[in-house]
Order: C-alpha cells, then structure tokens, then sequence
C-alpha cells in the first residue's frame, strides 16, 4: 500500500513513512493510493466480534510491510486496553432508529482517543526499531491535544508540544494538556484562535531546515494513521445494527472534517452507509460550502461546543482530491486560493460532494435546547458538541437507523452542560483530582519565529 499527497508533488510513501511524515512536503495530506472495497462476506462477518479483533481486519491492508502481524496486534491490543468500557465504543439507543455511538470511554473522555491511543503505540514501535527520535506538534481546538499528552506522555523517543487557542476551550480541556508532569510533554497556549494555532503548525511542516532540525512529526487529523483508526468504529457501530443486510446512516459533528471523512473511507470499503451527515455549530464553514459550493473564510466565532470552532477544515482537502478526479494541481492551486480568503469549488466537484454528504447546523440556542431535551426524554446527558451532531441528526431521521456520533464526555464542558440541563455531570474517579493538579503552561504569541525558538530550546536542537 503506497500514499500520495492530495497535491500531487511529493513522492509515494509506505504507511510508515506517511504516519511519521504527518505532512507532505508539497503541503498536502497524504492519502491512500488505492481504496478496495471489502467482500460483503467479510463485512457480515464483523458482529460478535472484539474491537480490536475488527480493528486489525480493517487496518492490515492499509499497514503493509510497516508492521508485522504480530506488531499490529500488540499495538491494538496496548491500544484500547485503558478503555473504560468492554465495547469500546457501545451504542445508546434515543429513541426510534437513532442511536448515539459513545465515544468517550477512553482516557482522555473523548473520540480522539481512539485513534491517539493507537498512533502512539505505532510510533513508538517504529521510532524503537529506527532508533531515532522525534518532535511531534499538534495544533488543538480542545480534545485532540489531551489526547496527543496522554498517548505520548513519557515515551523514551519523542517530545511533545500541543498548540491551543488561550481562553478558547473549557477547563477541564485545558487541565487535561497542563497537568502533565512529564519533561517531554509542552502545553502552549496560543494567543490567537484555533485556526491560528493549525496556520502555525503547517507552516513548521513548510519550514523545511525546522522540520529537519528537529524531527518534526504531526498526530493531528493531518495524519491518515488518525484517519484510519477512526474507520474502526464505523463498521463495529453499523454491523450492530444489521449492516451489511441493511444500510445505516452517521451524523457526525465535525469541526476539522477528520471523523466525517473517515465514514466516508468506510463508505468506500463497503459499508453500506446511506447518509453521511455533516453537523456544524454556528462555525459552519462545511454547511455553508456544501449549501453554496463556495469555501470561503470567516471570522471564528467562540461557542460552548469549542472542540468545532473552526473555519479552516484540514481534512476538507482530502475529499476534494477525490471530487477533482484526485488532480492534485486544482487541490494546490484551490488551496493556495484558500490563504487569501477562499474559492469556488466547481460544478461538477460541488454535485460530487453533495452526492457524499448531507449537512445541518445548530445554534447555541439549539443546542442548549437539545442538551435539555435528551436529558429530560431519555435521561441521557450529552455534551454540547454532541448535542450538535443530535439536533441535526433529527433534521435527516428516517427509516434507516441513525447513528450520532457522541464525541465527548459532558464532564468535559460542566458550564454548559450545567447551564441547558440543570444537571452536574461528575469526572470519573481516575480524574477527580483533576482541579487540584499543578498546572505546566507557556503563553506564547502567534508567532512562528517565536514558537519555533521555544521547540528549539527545549529540545535542544
């Protein structure tokens, strides 16, 4: 299995040396070469099997020589065994034919767990067998960042800086990046907003004498090793529920397009998905593209679902390598277009895009709204950016059963939780010290001289 950048000017890489790269030279994301539909006999297969069982059928094809067999096994294995919940990732029925795919058993409380926990086993297989050491950024709207911590916290061969908006997530977001102890972990806290902690990170990965100075690698959704962890739980949650004898429909709240693209991976490998749906807060740049097939920037809006504040969706640019007839030109010059404010997206790529997914969006009140409601019809308490991805869900039921991503555990967001349902939603017990850890915290300014100093110096390259 060979990966190729979404511009078209870099070379080909083995799974290995794209999980490691995180970033194309030529800027784009790398993706695989080739996506081969999985036999429906395989796929009827799935239910009653392990997580992980599911997750090594899955990912074995994409892997190639990276790892063997064994490895691979042991990197799942190590992977999800601090989950809190033997499904891994069980489904809440709300009511007729919707369902909510809960996500947040892992260490961190949130989806980005699943595809962290695993990242950080790989890397520190291959980093063991290379002998080499890296420098992983990341850029963070709240989750991915306390994932990245958790997963690469005290590794012998990487140091870690996480990249976030100061003021812009909630506390315990904040809390679960600073209160690390370990040297080799680095919580920085941007003044700007997400979209310029994300600028600041792929222009380290276009700095080349940087990148190579000092090992630069990237675990954010940039990463297809992200990407590909995520599919796992697309085909555990609809074979569940009957998938392949009957089609299911996702919605997914996304911010930066990662989780959504990942259904459509799995759309791709032959899971019969039916509706794709994209649910934006009122930072709705992906509903506003789909609805008028031009991309075009505004100013970030900050919101109690603070995970989705974004206005530039990284992951956006591989699916529109797809609806380009995967011509990596147009993607660099539409790309290129994007750093002065926007583009146009074609006829015939905007018709492709609206034939792969449906959007909606939720306002802050909707979404409080939405928060209270399921409390009170079902006694579920759901987080807010959960609660986006339910109210739009509702816009598209059907016959076909619904699944709404739960991304996030609501003792992640207490206020806003606290504020539509009444309701106190407690940290679990591994985390109840959690506001009387000493925090380990730089302020630094959005500024690329500046942040590339401080890596520099605390790496001592």
């Amino acid at each position: 299995m060979k990966y190729i950048s979404t511009r078209g000017n870099a070379p080909a890489l083995s799974f290995e040396e794209a999980m490691l790269a995180g970033l194309a030279r030529d800027g784009g994301l790398y993706v695989p070469k080739n996506v081969s539909e999985r036999r429906h006999d395989e796929i009827a297969a799935l239910p009653g099997m392990s997580y992980e069982e599911v997750a090594y059928w899955l990912m074995r094809p994409f892997i190639g020589e990276s790892f063997s067999a064994e490895e691979l096994r042991t990197i799942i294995e190590r992977a999800y065994a601090g989950f809190g919940h033997a499904a891994r990732a069980p489904l809440v029925q709300l009511g007729p034919n919707h369902f909510l795919l809960e996500l947040f058993h892992g260490p961190t409380l949130a989806f980005k767990d699943f595809a962290m926990q695993l990242i950080g086993q790989m890397f520190q297989t291959a980093l063991a067998k290379r002998g080499e050491r890296i420098t992983i950024v990341g850029a963070t709207s709240g989750d991915t960042g306390s994932a990245a911590i958790e997963a690469f916290r005290g590794l012998d061969n990487v140091d870690v800086f996480i990249l976030f908006p100061h003021g812009r997530v909630s506390e315990v977001q904040r809390r679960q990046m600073t209160t690390p102890t370990e040297s080799n972990v680095h919580a920085l806290a941007v003044d700007g907003d997400f979209d310029d902690c994300q600028a600041r990170l792929k222009d380290m990965f276009n700095h080349f004498e940087f990148r190579d100075a000092v090992g630069l690698a990237g675990v954010n959704s940039i990463n297809w090793a992200r990407v590909l962890a995520q599919v796992v739980y697309y085909f555990t949650a609809a074979s569940s529920l009957g998938a392949p004898l009957r089609p299911v429909s996702f919605t997914v709240p996304t911010g930066n397009f990662g989780d959504i693209f990942a259904g459509y991976i799995a759309r791709k490998l032959g899971l019969p998905i039916e509706k794709l749906v994209i649910a934006t807060n009122q930072n709705d740049i992906l509903h506003r593209t789909l609805e008028t097939g031009s991309y075009t920037k505004a100013e970030v809006t900050p919101s109690i679902s603070p995970s989705m504040d974004i206005q530039v969706s990284s992951n956006f640019e591989r699916v529109l390598f797809d609806a380009y007839g995967r011509d990596g030109a147009v993607v660099a010059e539409q790309m290129a277009d994007l750093a002065s404010g926007g583009f146009t997206i074609s006829q015939g790529a905007i018709d492709f895009l609206r034939a792969e997914f449906a959007s909606g969006t939720a306002s802050e009140d909707e979404t409080r709204a939405t928060i209270k409601a399921i409390w009170e019809t079902t006694g579920q308490v759901i987080c807010p950016h959960t609660a986006v991805g339910v109210k739009v869900a509702g816009e598209h039921l059907g016959a076909t059963p619904m699944i709404t991503l739960a991304t996030a555990h609501p003792a992640k967001f207490p206020d806003a939780v606290r504020e539509a349902s009444g309701q106190d939603v407690p940290l679990p017990p591994r985390m109840a010290d959690l506001f009387d850890r000493d925090e380990r915290v730089t302020r630094v300014p959005n500024d690329l001289a500046a942040i590339e100093a401080l890596i520099r110096e605390r790496t001592g390259r």
